[in-house]
């Protein structure tokens, strides 16, 4: 049996969530029901989900995104794949802007034909993160 794309996303009933710059047809194809959806940025999330294309964005972005992060909350960053008109986004660079900001890496996945994801975490206290891409920010 295939897991849903909302269960790959860690998706669960009565979680507090945000979509940024997401598509109606890409919530549509998340199934978000059992996710309280908010359209404003204020509180804390379980879930938030950013699509970006340009570095700049998401450096700008994150640290927003991760004030509203609950402690055991998880933060997507979506991006197209391979070569796009007017991106310039790659694995290694939205690795090492959350390492930047303070969130650790632990879950990539392929949303579509069109667009990757990468989930970001808090880092767990006393564990140490080496990831060759960034330095984690303390």
């Amino acid at each position: 049996m295939t897991k849903s794309l909302s269960a790959k996303l860690g998706i669960k009933q009565g979680m507090r969530g945000i979509f940024i710059n997401a598509s109606p047809d890409k919530i549509k194809n998340i199934d978000t029901a059992g996710l309280a959806l908010s359209s404003k940025a204020n509180g804390y999330f379980d879930y938030i989900h950013l699509f970006v294309k340009r570095q700049a964005e998401l450096d700008k972005k994150f640290p927003m995104l991760r004030n509203h992060l609950k402690p055991m909350g998880m933060l997507w960053i979506s991006w197209p794949k391979g070569v796009r008109e007017n991106k310039d986004l790659t694995l290694t660079k939205i690795i090492k802007i959350g390492y930047d900001h303070g969130l650790v890496e632990s879950k990539t996945l392929s949303m579509d034909a069109t667009w990757s994801a990468i989930k970001f975490t808090h880092p767990k206290k006393g564990k140490i993160y080496t990831n060759k891409y960034g330095k984690l920010k303390t």
